[in-house]
C-alpha cells in the first residue's frame, strides 16, 4: 500500500469522527465523561493522532500540507466544541456547589455554647469583689515560700505541729540556707506586704495553698484561701465584726446573722471563729482576730502606734456552704455534667 492510500485509510475514520463526536460532546453530563471523550477524539491514541502519524509518508509537500491542514481544522473544531462544553459543565458544577452550600439568612443564628469559670474561681472572684467594694486592694504572692514568712513572721513557733512534714510539703530547693515549702496558707503575703508598705493597709489575698492531706470528703492537698488584713490607727474588734458581718450579708443574703466564738490562732489575739446562720443552722465560716503585736514587730510596724485585724477563709468551704455541697471532692470532679450545675 502506497503512502496516499495509507493516508486515505487514516482519514476515513475522521469523517466518521466528524459526524459522531459533536453528539457525544453535547451528551457529556460530567467533566470526567468529557475528559474521556476528549481522549477518544483528539488524544494521543485518537483517529486524529493516527492521521497525523501518516503525514510523513506523503512525498509531495503540497499534498502533505493540505492533508495536515485538514487534520488540524478537524482537531481545532473538536477542541473548541469540547472547551465550550467544559465551560458549561464547570458552570453547572459551581452552581450545584453553591446551591448545596447556600445559607438561609432568615434562620436564627447558631450561638456557640459559652464557657464559664469553674465554681471555685467564681467564688473567689465574687468574694474578692465584695472586699474591693469595701475599700480593700487585692494582692498576691509566691506559692513556694520560706519557712520564715510561712511560720516565723506569723508568730508560729518552731514547736508548732504545722511545721512538721506530716502537715507541710517541703521542697528540695538546691543550696538554699532557708527551708522552702509550699505555702500552707496565704498569710505569708500579709507579712511580705507589710514589710514594704507603711500603714494604712487594707488588702485581700486570694490564692492556692497546700497541705499534706489525703483526699476525702472534707480534705484536699491543694485548695484555695482568701485572707484579709486591715492595719490603721485605732482599729478595734468592732471594726472586724462589722466588716465580716457586712461581707456575710453581701455573700449569703441581707438577712444573714453571724456570731463570733472565741478561738486561738498564733498570729491573732484575741482570735475568733465567725459562724453564720444559713440553711437553717449555724455554720462555721472563717477564722479571724486582732493582729498579734509580734506579727507587727516582725514586719517592722510599731505595735503601740497601730492596730489591725486579719481573717482567712477557705474558698471551697464558702462554695460548699452556699450551694449545699456535702462532699469536697465534687469540686474537683472533671465531669462537665457536675460543673454545669453551677454555671
Amino acid at each position: 500500500m502506497n503512502a496516499a492510500a495509507n493516508l486515505r485509510d487514516r482519514m476515513d475514520p475522521l469523517e466518521q469522527l466528524i459526524q459522531d463526536a459533536p453528539g457525544r460532546i453535547d451528551a457529556a453530563e460530567t467533566i470526567v465523561a468529557l475528559d474521556e471523550i476528549e481522549a477518544d477524539t483528539v488524544g494521543r491514541r485518537s483517529p486524529i493522532a493516527e492521521a497525523r502519524s501518516a503525514l510523513g509518508g506523503i512525498k509531495d509537500a503540497a499534498d502533505r500540507g493540505a492533508a495536515g491542514k485538514a487534520i488540524n481544522d478537524i482537531a481545532n473544531d473538536l477542541t473548541s466544541q469540547i472547551a465550550a462544553r467544559r465551560q458549561v459543565l464547570e458552570g453547572a458544577e459551581v452552581n450545584a456547589r453553591l446551591l448545596s452550600d447556600k445559607v438561609d439568612v432568615t434562620l436564627p443564628g447558631r450561638v456557640p455554647r459559652r464557657g464559664t469559670h469553674h465554681l471555685i474561681q467564681q467564688t473567689m472572684d465574687e468574694i474578692v469583689d465584695i472586699f474591693v467594694s469595701l475599700g480593700y486592694t487585692m494582692v498576691q504572692g509566691p506559692e513556694a515560700e520560706t519557712a520564715f514568712y510561712n511560720f516565723t513572721a506569723l508568730n508560729i513557733p518552731e514547736t508548732h505541729p504545722a511545721r512538721h512534714e506530716s502537715d507541710t510539703l517541703y521542697l528540695d530547693y538546691g543550696e538554699s540556707d532557708e527551708e522552702i515549702l509550699l505555702r500552707t496558707h496565704t498569710s505569708p503575703v500579709q507579712a511580705r506586704h507589710m514589710e514594704v508598705n507603711d500603714p494604712p493597709v487594707y488588702i485581700v489575698v486570694p490564692g492556692k495553698v497546700f497541705r499534706a492531706d489525703a483526699i476525702d470528703a472534707t480534705h484536699l492537698p491543694v485548695f484555695h484561701q482568701i485572707e484579709g488584713l486591715a492595719v490603721d490607727d485605732g482599729i478595734t474588734f468592732a471594726d472586724l465584726k462589722g466588716t465580716l458581718a457586712e461581707f456575710a450579708r453581701q455573700y449569703f443574703g441581707v438577712d444573714t446573722e453571724v456570731k463570733f466564738i472565741p478561738h486561738y490562732f498564733p498570729f491573732t489575739e484575741p482570735s475568733a471563729e465567725m459562724h453564720a446562720y444559713t440553711q437553717g443552722r449555724w455554720i462555721e465560716l472563717l477564722g479571724c482576730g486582732m493582729v498579734d503585736p509580734a506579727v507587727f514587730e516582725h514586719a517592722g510596724y510599731d505595735p503601740d502606734a497601730f492596730t489591725g485585724f486579719a481573717f482567712g477563709m477557705g474558698v471551697e468551704r464558702m462554695a460548699m456552704v452556699r450551694h449545699g455541697i456535702t462532699d469536697l471532692r465534687t469540686l474537683i470532679d472533671p465531669d462537665v455534667r457536675t460543673l454545669e450545675q453551677y454555671r
